[in-house]
Formats: C-alpha cells, sequence, structure tokens
C-alpha cells in the first residue's frame, strides 16, 4: 500500500517545516489530490490517522481537497473540467487532449504554532 509511505513522507515535510519555522506542534494540514493520482482517499486518511500518533502532527485536523481532472484541448485551445472519466473537449468533442490538473498531490498549508 502506497499511502503508508505517502504519509511517512507527507509527515516528514511537516516537520521540516514545523522546524524552519519554529513551531512546535502542526494544527491543520490541507492536500489537493488528483482524481487520476492513484491515492486512496479512505486509505490515506486512515494511514495518517495510524501514523501521526506521537509526531509533531498528533493534533493535526487532516483536510482532503480533491481535484478534478482539468484539461486544455489542442484543437480549440479551451482549458475545461471534466465532469466524466471521458477524455474528450467538452466544447468541441476532440480527443487531442492535455491533462493540466487532477494527476498529483500537494502539500497545499499547514497551520502551525
Amino acid at each position: 500500500m502506497h499511502e503508508y509511505s505517502i504519509v511517512q513522507s507527507l509527515l516528514d515535510q511537516c516537520e521540516e517545516h514545523a522546524k524552519a519555522n519554529n513551531a512546535t506542534k502542526v494544527k491543520k494540514i490541507v492536500i489537493k489530490i488528483g482524481i487520476l493520482s492513484g491515492v486512496e482517499v479512505d486509505l490515506l486518511e486512515t494511514a495518517f490517522d495510524t501514523f501521526k500518533e506521537k509526531t509533531i502532527c498528533d493534533e493535526a485536523l487532516f483536510v482532503v481537497n480533491r481535484q478534478n481532472i482539468v484539461v486544455e484541448c489542442n484543437d480549440c485551445n479551451e482549458t475545461s473540467t471534466l465532469e466524466k472519466h471521458e477524455f474528450l473537449c467538452p466544447l468541441c468533442n476532440s480527443g487531442n487532449l492535455n491533462v493540466i490538473d487532477g494527476e498529483d498531490m500537494y502539500l497545499m498549508s499547514l497551520e502551525m504554532e
């Protein structure tokens, strides 16, 4: 399960940011996960709740924002958010698309004290 390694990496990042900002506690973590990232949100939340104990994030609220698939059409040059997993431009019906968001996971913000 790669969610466990993702959580460990996330906790390491939180620790580094806290040290760099002389913080002793992380109160809130906000992440963005793309629908195409391959990350199972339920498993990630469970892993976070398990591994945060006795860390700087022990009491942190974990907020996950899901990112829909955002594409740019190479034919009509429009940017659109796909409502379904149909990789066709909703404006011109072209399949000549570039995915510009929705594939990655990002640490968006931390609240520390």
